[in-house]
Formats: C-alpha cells, sequence, structure tokens
C-alpha cells in the first residue's frame, strides 16, 4: 500500500489483505453507457492505490477476442474489454475474468467459449438453458479471483433491469447477489433522458437488488454540472442512492469504443494534422476485432475511414480486410455491394492491400469447408491461396520479428511485434497456379504471404497495430501507450468521484 491515503472518494475501499476481495460492479442502463470504460478506470483507479486488483465480467457477447491464459499452461479467449482492464489492474489476463463469452456467427447463433475454449455443446442450447448450465462455472471464477484480490471490479451488461431477462440472468444482478457487490449504475447523459433510466433502471429492480446499486453515475457529461441542480437531489429522495460521479466526455481517450459496439466515427488525420495516407477498413457484418484499429485513430496525418461501399474505398492509400466471424457469409456481402470489384481495381491501380485473418482468408482462390465451420466460397483471387477450414480452433500469442518485405511494407522489415492468433482456417499456396506462373512469397509459412511487390500481402497475426514499433516504422508515428491512458484514466476516477465539500 502506498503510505500517503487518497484524497476521499465515493468509492469503498478494501481491507488490504482480507479475502474474500471487496466487489464492485459497474452496471449501466444501457448499452453503450459507458460501462466498459469506466470499470477500467476503477481498474487503474484501485491499482494506483496500491491494491490487488482484478477485473470480471460473467458473459460478454463480443467478436473482439484477445489471446490469454487458461489451466494447464493453455491458451484462451476472453473479451477485449476484460483484456484491458487486467491491464489496466497490472495482473496477468486469465480466462477467469470472463468466463462466458459469446461470438456471434449469425443473427441467431453465437459461438460459445467457457472458459477460454470454444464449446460445441453450448453453442447447440438455446440461451435460457444455457444459462443454467454455465453459473456454477462463472461463480466458481468469481470466487477464486475474490480468493486472489484485495478488489474485483465486476462489469455487467446491456441493463440489469430488463424485465423479460432477468429471470436468466447470470452477468447483473445475480452476480451482484452472490458477491453482496458494491452496485454503481452508470447512464449515458450525452444521449438525454439519463435521469429517467437511471430512476427506471432502480425502480424495475426488486427490494433485495435496489439496496446493492450504492451509487449513481453519470457519464459523458458536457457543459456546466451545475445545471444538473437539483436533479441528482430529487433523485436521491426518490431512490435512497446518490449520484456519486459526473464523468466529463472523453474523446480521444485512447481505448476501444465499449466491447462489441461498432465506432464508424473514424479519423480525419489525427491531432489536426494534414492527412498524408488514408486506410479504408472494410466493415463487415461479422467483423471481429474491429477494436485492434483503435491506435490507426490516433496516428497524426491519418485518416481512417470505415467503408461499406465502393464510394468509401475511393482515394485509399491503403485497404485492409480485417478480420470475420463468418468469412464466407462477409465475402458474399462484400459482393453484393460491388466491394470485390472497387478492392481488386485498387490493387491493379498498385495501391496497398493487406488481409488480416479472415481477411487474408478472402484474399485466396478459395475457401474450402468440409466440417460445417463457416462455409465454402470463391475467394477475391488477389493472392495463389486456398484456406481449408478445421473443427478446431488456433488460439495462440506469439512475438514475431518481422521477414525482409518489400514496397510499402519494407520499413516493417526487422521489427519485432507481439501479436495473436484467433482463426479456424488453415492456408496454404496453390502449386498448381505458382507453376502455371502466379507468383507468391511466403516468408512466415502459414502466417505471412505477399505478392512480390508487397502490395498485396496477408497475415493470421492479429494486434500488428498495437505495437508502438510498427506504427512508428510505417508512419513514424507516436501515440499514447496505454500504460499512459491508464494513469490518466486513474487520475481522472479521483476527480470525478471526490466527495463534495
Amino acid at each position: 500500500m502506498q503510505s500517503n491515503e487518497p484524497a476521499a472518494v465515493n468509492l469503498p475501499l478494501p481491507t488490504p489483505g482480507q479475502r474474500p476481495a471487496l466487489c464492485v460492479m459497474v452496471l449501466g442502463t444501457s448499452s453503450g453507457a459507458g460501462k466498459s470504460w469506466v470499470a477500467t478506470a476503477l481498474c487503474a483507479w484501485y491499482r494506483a492505490q496500491g491494491y490487488k486488483v482484478a477485473p470480471f465480467k460473467a458473459q460478454n457477447m463480443s467478436n473482439n477476442a484477445r489471446v490469454v491464459s487458461a489451466p494447464g499452461g493453455a491458451w484462451g479467449e476472453i473479451g477485449t474489454a476484460q483484456y484491458l482492464q487486467a491491464l489496466a489492474a497490472g495482473c496477468a489476463p486469465d480466462v477467469r475474468m470472463n468466463p462466458l463469452l459469446l461470438k456471434p456467427e449469425a443473427d441467431m447463433r453465437s459461438q460459445v467459449v467457457l472458459l477460454g475454449r470454444v464449446s460445441e455443446e453450448l453453442s447447440a442450447l438455446p440461451w435460457r438453458g444455457r444459462s443454467a448450465r454455465v453459473w456454477p462455472q462463472i461463480a466458481e471464477a468469481l470466487d477464486s479471483l475474490r480468493a486472489d484480490n484485495d478488489v474485483v471490479v465486476i462489469e455487467g451488461a446491456g441493463s440489469p433491469a430488463e424485465i423479460n431477462l432477468h429471470a436468466s440472468d447470470v452477468v447483473n444482478m445475480r452476480v451482484a447477489r452472490h458477491c453482496g457487490a458494491h452496485c454503481l449504475l452508470v447512464s449515458d447523459i450525452d444521449r438525454g433522458g439519463a435521469f429517467a433510466h437511471l430512476y427506471g433502471t432502480w425502480a424495475l429492480l426488486p427490494p433485495e437488488e435496489q439496496a446493492l446499486i450504492r451509487g449513481f453515475v453519470l457519464n459523458k457529461f458536457r457543459g456546466d454540472a451545475s445545471l444538473l441542480a437539483p436533479a441528482p437531489q430529487m433523485l436521491q429522495e426518490r431512490t435512497g442512492v446518490p449520484t456519486v460521479a459526473t464523468i466529463p466526455m472523453q474523446f480521444q481517450h485512447g481505448l476501444p469504443e465499449e466491447d462489441g459496439v461498432f465506432d464508424d466515427r473514424g479519423s480525419g488525420g489525427g491531432a489536426g494534422r494534414a492527412v498524408h495516407t488514408t486506410i479504408a477498413i472494410i466493415a463487415y457484418p461479422r467483423i471481429s476485432n474491429l477494436d485492434e484499429f483503435q491506435p490507426l485513430l490516433q496516428v497524426p496525418g491519418l485518416r481512417v475511414v470505415w467503408a461499406r461501399t465502393p464510394a468509401q474505398l475511393a482515394g485509399a492509400d491503403w485497404i485492409i480486410l480485417p478480420g470475420s466471424k463468418a468469412t464466407a457469409a462477409d465475402l458474399a456481402w462484400m459482393r453484393s455491394q460491388g466491394l470485390d470489384a472497387a478492392v481488386a481495381a485498387h490493387a491493379a491501380a498498385g495501391r496497398q492491400v493487406l488481409g488480416i485473418c479472415g481477411g487474408l482468408q478472402m484474399l485466396g482462390e478459395a475457401l474450402i469447408d468440409l466440417h460445417g465451420v463457416d462455409g465454402n466460397a470463391a475467394g477475391l483471387g488477389l493472392l495463389p491461396l486456398t484456406t481449408l477450414f478445421a473443427p478446431d480452433k488456433t488460439v495462440l500469442p506469439a512475438s514475431v520479428q518481422l521477414p525482409p518485405l518489400p514496397g510499402a511494407l519494407a520499413p516493417l522489415s526487422g521489427v519485432q511485434a507481439q501479436v495473436y492468433e484467433i482463426h479456424h482456417g488453415q492456408t496454404s499456396v496453390r502449386p498448381d497456379m505458382v507453376a502455371a506462373g502466379s507468383a507468391v512469397a511466403e516468408p512466415v509459412p502459414g502466417l505471412l504471404w505477399h505478392s512480390p511487390d508487397g502490395r498485396i500481402a496477408g497475415c493470421y497475426w492479429h494486434g500488428l497495430f498495437e505495437n508502438a514499433e510498427v506504427l512508428r516504422a510505417l508512419w513514424g508515428a507516436e501515440v499514447p501507450t496505454l500504460d499512459s491512458v491508464f494513469a490518466r484514466m486513474a487520475d481522472g476516477v479521483q476527480r470525478w468521484f471526490a466527495h463534495q465539500a
């Protein structure tokens, strides 16, 4: 513990070394209220006070995932939000922090990841039946974290007061009741209706759960906070719950938007600089790991466009085909939009095309699915590759030194990068096409391919752009480190949750 006591804040403080850990839970009046961001800030703040902290979210629905440690020396997946919260907390991310991850593959179907590994049995169950089955593992994971830490910062999902879902809930109030959590209810005041959302959410909860709501938080506020009066006082008179923090709107805070929420704002050049490079990222319906492009939004002079039409690709220097949770279906969507021809024209003009994971698979000649994993499809035909889908998923972290590369990729030669793999497919060169004259380089077998001039490239590595060395090599960019982002968030919590004199 630090010797200097922090200024009084509207947050509970644990007794160091006491077990089980204090649980502080961040609930929201809706998706997009800022639960993930607030939970991350609290992880950073408790860490800054010298406490041993871990994050937790019982169930996450997102195609944004990271590779973390799992029991027995294995590797597994958790939602990106909990991965970042673990970094903010200063602890090693592991599968206990997000025991259940749902990765949507279609509007009515999700892949279920339990404690880091895909469960075909759970994936086949209806949602309500699944909830009853997974609660023991969820409770065990939380109890295990509580045994190892001073504080566990818990994130809820959506709203805790959805009356159609409440009976089957395993992520909000059931978790809160299990650990007696000190619950904070967050509302996005920038959208309007915040006080009604707070009161309505509280009012729909049964009395024993209302008692767990210990503070209201107004998030994303712009303007003079004195103009909020007398609403917080009136709300407390009706509920007995004080408003414990008003958090200003945080622009360019350096973290991805709330997990699972697609942020299509892009960037206009970063830090007011003149645009020198435009990157268009194709935003297909089942895009995965879109959060890995967040650092690009912070690069001065770099314009990022999320593209859904050929017109949005016009003028781009780079086109990136990101990962996909449904590669064949997203490729069909691209064709329906005319994006396939637009990407081909871009490549023919000598401009850069980069495919990552599912995007790499699309660049090839064919997707072959003999096991019902993803689907069969003809590829874009920009590289002489074939992808064969397999039932087993590859989930691995890696440290790579990039090989010598040509063209626009040449600055990356020799750069060291921390990356990760999450994919079903295995990709290989088509020998018949190479024999017939199609040229392709495979400098890292099974992981990286490119055309001889480097203008078309694909890899299975996620997270390249999260490496400062990669951004520096390509664009000479310096972007805020995660540690600096977390420090700024911790300082903010100290101000936003301060007791009023």
